[in-house]
């Protein structure tokens, strides 16, 4: 969350030590409290984490209100950007969500300019929803059906 191409798309400011870590808590208190949560990502060639993605909820103030409802997210290093890993990792988090949960919508907010971040929720399965404000910039509100 240092690098430019990653934060710019999370706020003008790079993630600073303390929110990362406030980050992690959060990740592991939500698999103690909701059952689901977030992997760390881990490049095979080297051991290197490279990225962060699964399920979280946020209770974010959204319209409409999807607290109750996983919200999947993914963040990965500007070094394997393009290289297919953070697909590959998602497919993954879903095969796992079907195998695991009892069926539910799964939310998703992108950045309208994280253009390769839409194309994979649009290969996921995310359908756009609209096009809104959150935290002073313009957010797209994204949902995947529940699978039978």
């Amino acid at each position: 969350m240092q690098h430019p191409d990653v934060h710019r798309h999370f706020g003008p400011e790079p993630m600073g030590q303390e929110e990362c870590w406030r980050r992690l808590l959060a990740a592991v208190g939500g698999w103690q409290i909701n059952g689901f949560g977030t992997w760390a990502i881990q490049r095979k060639s080297d051991g290197k984490l490279v990225g962060n993605a699964g399920l979280f909820t946020a209770w974010r103030a959204l319209d409409p209100e999807f607290g109750d409802e996983p919200e999947m997210g993914w963040i990965f290093s500007h070094e394997v950007h393009g290289q297919g890993m953070a697909g590959e990792t998602c497919r993954a988090v879903l095969e796992w969500a079907e195998a695991t949960l009892a069926p539910t919508p799964i939310w998703a907010i992108i950045a309208p300019a994280n253009a390769p971040s839409l194309r994979l929720a649009e290969r996921l399965g995310f359908e756009q929803l609209h096009e809104t404000d959150y935290d002073g910039d313009p957010t797209i509100v994204l949902r995947r059906p529940a699978w039978d």
